[in-house]
This record gives C-alpha cells, sequence and structure tokens, in this order.
C-alpha cells in the first residue's frame, strides 16, 4: 500500500473549524478515503490533475469518463499524453499513466470511454462524489440535473465543478437540493461568441468574420467530402491563407494563423498552472467531504490570476426560477407582436436559458415539438402563429430540450404593440 504519511496529519485530528469534532474519527476517514467510489467527469487540461491529486491524496477507487481522443495540441497542458497516445482514448490512457506512475496495487481506476449521458441514471448513484471537469456547458447542466433527480432519503450524491478559462478559474461545492446547483448559474457563464451569416457573407468587419467565412463557406464547397483537421498543418495553412485573402480584400487586418486555429476550433484558452489550482480546490474539496475533516466550501470560489492573484469565496443563493433545484416559473418579456417562431429565438438566446432545439408545450396543447420528426410537422405551423394567439392568460409554457433532463417553466410578460413597428414605419 503507497505511504500515506503525509495525508495521515490532516486526518489524524479534526480541523479547527469542523463543526462535529466529538464525532470524528481518524480511523473512519482513513477506511472512506480506501472505500469510497469517485467519478471524474473529463479526462483534460482539468481532468488530468484531478485524477492525479486524487490518487495522490488516498483515493483508491477511482471512475473517469471521456468521450474524446487525444489531439497533437493538448499535449502541452495534459501532462498524462505523450505524442505516441494521439488518437487514443483520454480516459482510458490517463487511467494507464496513473496507475504505472503511482504504483500502487492497490489503486483502481476505471475508465470509461464515451458520453456521460450513455450511462443510466442509477449509474451515477454508486458514487460518493462526482467531480467535474468539463468544458461543455451542455455535459455540466446534465450531470447536474441528473444528480439532482437522484436525491432521496438515501442518496445524494455531491458535484464538485471545476472551470477554467486562461488565467481564470472557478470551483464549486453542489449540494443536490441543498446548495445552489449549477443551472442557478448559467448567468455567469461567457456567452458563446456567433457571427450572423449575412455579415460573415457579405459584410465583413472582423478577422473572425473573415475566418469564419474561410471555415464556414469556403471549406466545404472546396471539400465537401473532408472534416477540416485542425492538427493537419496543411489545412491550417488553406485556411488561414483563405481568410487571409478575404481580410487583404476588405482592408482587415489583425488575421493570423493563430487566431485562424483558435477561431476554427473554438478553443477556450488554457494555462496548465489555472489547472493545477482548480483542480486542487476541487480535490480538497472531495477530500474535506470523504473524510469528514473540515468543513466543505461554501460553496462558489473564483480564482483571478489575470491581475495579480485574487481568489473571492462567497454562498452563490439559489434561485426560485430554477428549472433544476427551484419551484417557481421564470418570467419572460415578449413583444405582443412576436410569433412563436421570434419567441422561440429570443428564448434560445438568453443566457440563462441555452437550450438549442427547444420544445414547447402548456397544459391544454403543443406549441412547438422539435422531435420526433412526425410530432415536429404536426406543430409546425405553429411557428408563423402569433404567440400572443396561442396562449390563454397567464398560461405557463414549458420549455424542455432533447439534449438536457430538465423541462423549464416560463410565464409570458407581453409589451409593446400588436403590430411590428418595422412594418408601421413602412
Amino acid at each position: 500500500m503507497r505511504d500515506l504519511s503525509s495525508i495521515l496529519p490532516l486526518v489524524e485530528t479534526a480541523g479547527p473549524f469542523n463543526e462535529v469534532p466529538e464525532e470524528y474519527d481518524p480511523h473512519d476517514s482513513l477506511l472512506s478515503l480506501a472505500t469510497t467510489k469517485i467519478l471524474v467527469i473529463g479526462a483534460g487540461g482539468l481532468g488530468c490533475e484531478i485524477l492525479k491529486n486524487l490518487a495522490l491524496t488516498g483515493f483508491k477507487d477511482i471512475h473517469v469518463i471521456d468521450m474524446d481522443t487525444i489531439e497533437l495540441s493538448n499535449l502541452n497542458r495534459q501532462f498524462l499524453f505523450r505524442p505516441e497516445d494521439i488518437g487514443k482514448s483520454k480516459a482510458e490512457v490517463a487511467a494507464r499513466a496513473i496507475i504505472a506512475r503511482i504504483g500502487d496495487d492497490n489503486l483502481k481506476i476505471t475508465p470509461y470511454f464515451g458520453k456521460i449521458q450513455d450511462k443510466p441514471r442509477e449509474y451515477y448513484r454508486q458514487f460518493s462524489v462526482v467531480i467535474s471537469g468539463l468544458d461543455s456547458i451542455e455535459a455540466r447542466r446534465w450531470i447536474n440535473a441528473t444528480l439532482m433527480a437522484l436525491v432521496d432519503e438515501e442518496t445524494l450524491v455531491p458535484l464538485i465543478d471545476g472551470g477554467t478559462e486562461g488565467l481564470r478559474g472557478q470551483s464549486r461545492v453542489i449540494l443536490p437540493t441543498i446548495s445552489s446547483c449549477f443551472e442557478c448559474s448559467l448567468d455567469l457563464l461567457s456567452p458563446k461568441v456567433t457571427y450572423p451569416v449575412c455579415t460573415i457573407a457579405n459584410t465583413p468587419r472582423l478577422p473572425e468574420h473573415c475566418i469564419e467565412w474561410a471555415n464556414q463557406l469556403q471549406w466545404p464547397r472546396h471539400f465537401p467530402d473532408r472534416k477540416f483537421d485542425a492538427d493537419n498543418p496543411d489545412d491550417v495553412d488553406w485556411m488561414y491563407q483563405m481568410a487571409k485573402t478575404r481580410a487583404d480584400e476588405f482592408k482587415i487586418e489583425g488575421v493570423t494563423r493563430s487566431l485562424t486555429l483558435g477561431v476554427v476550433k473554438n478553443i477556450i484558452p488554457a494555462i496548465a498552472s489555472t489547472n493545477a489550482v482548480i483542480a486542487a480546490s476541487c480535490c480538497n474539496e472531495a477530500f474535506k467531504f470523504v473524510t469528514n475533516s473540515n468543513p466543505l466550501l461554501n460553496n462558489y470560489m473564483m480564482y483571478s490570476g489575470d491581475e495579480s492573484i485574487f481568489t473571492y469565496t462567497y454562498p452563490y443563493a439559489k434561485k426560485d426560477n430554477c428549472p433544476v433545484c427551484g419551484n417557481m416559473p421564470k418570467w419572460v418579456k415578449a413583444e405582443r407582436w412576436w410569433t412563436l417562431d421570434q419567441f422561440i429565438e429570443e428564448l434560445s438566446t438568453k443566457q440563462e436559458v441555452q437550450m438549442t432545439r427547444p420544445s414547447l408545450t402548456t397544459s391544454s396543447r403543443y406549441l412547438y415539438l422539435s422531435n420526433p420528426e412526425e410530432l415536429e410537422k404536426l406543430t409546425r405551423t405553429n411557428l408563423s402563429k402569433k404567440l400572443s394567439d396561442l396562449l390563454a392568460p397567464g398560461e405557463e409554457i414549458v420549455v424542455t430540450d432533447p439534449k438536457l433532463p430538465i423541462s423549464m417553466k416560463v410565464l409570458v410578460e407581453f409589451v409593446g404593440s400588436e403590430v411590428d413597428p418595422e412594418f408601421i414605419n413602412k
């Protein structure tokens, strides 16, 4: 068994802020470390650090899920991977690397190469803690809602969520039904930058417009049967030159090879040191929860390293209208002249909603169902009708998305005129 001498001082006595020091038992803490099942979601920049930390902190039964394979661009910060691993499963390679490096016969790391959505809800009930090291907002929302749905008299699985962006990061502890959940804080996340197709095609003003023109419009036209490969230098050079030519035509400066790669891959800036800081925070919280040696983070920690070093911890409050942990509907303003289609477009762009293919129903009718195809055809005619004509006064709308296990309750506040102002001006 691996030497735990560095851990023993932390568990031999309860910490100074332990809320129940008279009930603390160090033997139980060590036993919990050795027997607790813990799940790590994501084996990328954060996940590699989290796996390493958990194994060195005394956890013996670790599971890891990741759907991605290793790419060349991962190697600068995902330290468990080597050039010969390119193309292989991140979860499987990371598990083998940790086990080989630590050399502990009692350590078991079980990898799964696939999506978290592949596993049934009951799969997650076996874990005492879930740590998320994901950069996908959709996946983080999914696991948050799934763990919330598991809560009963015998099961409460905490979610420890970490995220980084450049020199900034955050970690949080989510106790389902007790603390605020991930869905409560969607409005804190940086919105994904998108560019209108009409601007890209006709009136580019930014270097990013030129790059997206090359990516969205020109690559499919020149290479209809081949996907762009960001790890292929020839592909990147072609994309850069095409974007540069477009930029020169419109006298736009700033198109570089690195910017081209960043825009095309939608890269979130990642720095190994920031990953290490946030992973350490997440693993400390898992250690405290399992050993009961110190109280947990309450419940949100922000880290900023771009201007000196700054951390701030505060209890992020639950939202009554959260579709996962709340029970109140969300109020949304809508122009009286809007069609259902315009309302759905507005709803989809809201930072606190972020649904890509929403379906809308009321207690009395289907407004629009995005799937299956047969029901989509049946409800498609409603898209051109006025929303105000489809709803009774005060009627509640239930909004769902096929990729998310949540339902959002919405009440509409109608404002403005019954007629499109552009039509009046004409």
